[in-house]
């Protein structure tokens, strides 16, 4: 196996369901040890409601599970969407997995918010949804995690228990300036997702390294990038493995949500003009093809931004082909010398 590559790879999971649920949270498990054969820093857990290709819904579940099946790897969430949960809540079930599993378990938060019909359930009703305030709830998460709020605050005064020695590390997700403003105020990690395909990782990164407030956890800023990453041994084969995420994503926008599709099935779909426009669109910027084509995208993408790590995401139909384009992946990290710093 390979050993830890000269650039930082980590992998963020959505446990893809191509069969059943038991499958795939069985393949996330095996995936995650793979991972952790392979020198990987973190395996991520991702939070999503009502995709039917997607079971990744209860990361504070999953990272358990995870953590319980390797031995080094640190776990955690990317992330637990805050809009979805009462802050407490959340500093308990990650301070649970923080004693459990000591100085492995990262937090990190997210705004994103499911459709309208799972946004009803989940909330305590959509009124609370209107309100932007996530800075204050991630305010109270840091809080409750720390055991020490920056000012005074109503809820200082409340005990969180478990309190573990080495408390979860927050991070702050996000796609635009907005997060990397708050992760840098709070002087704590931020990770841009750039495997949305939108906003400017180089400037939402330089942003957050330019305004970072140095913390107690955290003296330096940390940036990391995530990366839409499918690696095979040709280019062409990488793209026909892609397509099988591109038909469930397109799928789920037209209103016709399905399960992962196998390539076969991808391969024997009609693609529309606006099936192929959606495709191209998807991988623009990411990671597809094979390790040279994956080294010159990451390359440049380091160059540009000046990350610190790159988090790898994918969705394959198979759990050999995930498994081939991690160890290739880091065969592509491996040709790269250093992470070059941004000019």
């Amino acid at each position: 196996m390979s050993a830890i590559p000269p650039v930082q790879l980590s992998v963020l999971d959505t446990t893809v369901i191509g069969h059943t649920a038991e499958s795939a949270f069985a393949d996330t498990i095996a995936l995650a040890r793979h991972a952790e054969r392979l020198g990987y820093a973190r395996y991520w857990m991702a939070e999503h409601h009502g995709v039917p290709g997607i079971g990744s819904s209860a990361p504070a579940i999953t990272v358990g599970a995870v953590a319980a099946a390797t031995s080094r790897i640190r776990v955690g969430s990317g992330g637990v969407m805050l809009p979805n949960h009462v802050p407490l809540v959340v500093a308990e079930q990650f301070g649970t997995l923080a004693a459990l599993y000591p100085g492995r378990i990262d937090l990190g938060v997210g705004r994103a918010v499911p459709d309208l019909r799972t946004r009803a359930v989940l909330a305590r009703g959509l009124a609370d949804y209107q309100a932007d305030d996530f800075a204050d709830r991630v305010v109270q998460l840091a809080g409750f995690v720390t055991g020490s709020f920056p000012q005074p605050h109503p809820y200082e005064q409340v005990y969180v228990s478990p309190r573990a020695i080495r408390p979860p590390s927050v991070w702050i997700l996000g796609s635009s300036p907005a997060g990397a403003s708050l992760a840098a105020a709070l002087g704590v990690p931020f990770a841009f997702a750039h495997h949305f395909g939108r906003g400017d990782a180089a400037a939402a990164i330089e942003h957050y390294k330019r305004h970072f407030e140095p913390s107690a956890a955290f003296p330096k800023p940390y940036a990391m990038v995530t990366l839409l990453t499918v690696v095979a041994v040709t280019d062409a084969e990488a793209s026909r493995l892609a397509g099988s995420a591109d038909l469930m994503f397109r799928s789920m926008l037209a209103g016709r949500p399905i399960l992962l599709p196998s390539p076969e099935e991808a391969d024997a779909h009609d693609w529309t003009a606006e099936d192929l426009a959606f495709s191209r669109q998807r991988r623009r910027g990411q990671a597809i093809g094979s390790p040279r084509t994956v080294r010159d995208v990451i390359t440049e993408l380091l160059a540009r931004t000046g990350a610190d790590e790159l988090m790898l995401t994918s969705q394959m139909y198979r759990l050999a082909d995930r498994m081939r384009s991690l160890e290739l992946a880091a065969v592509a990290a491996e040709q790269i010398p250093t992470p070059v710093a941004a000019q």
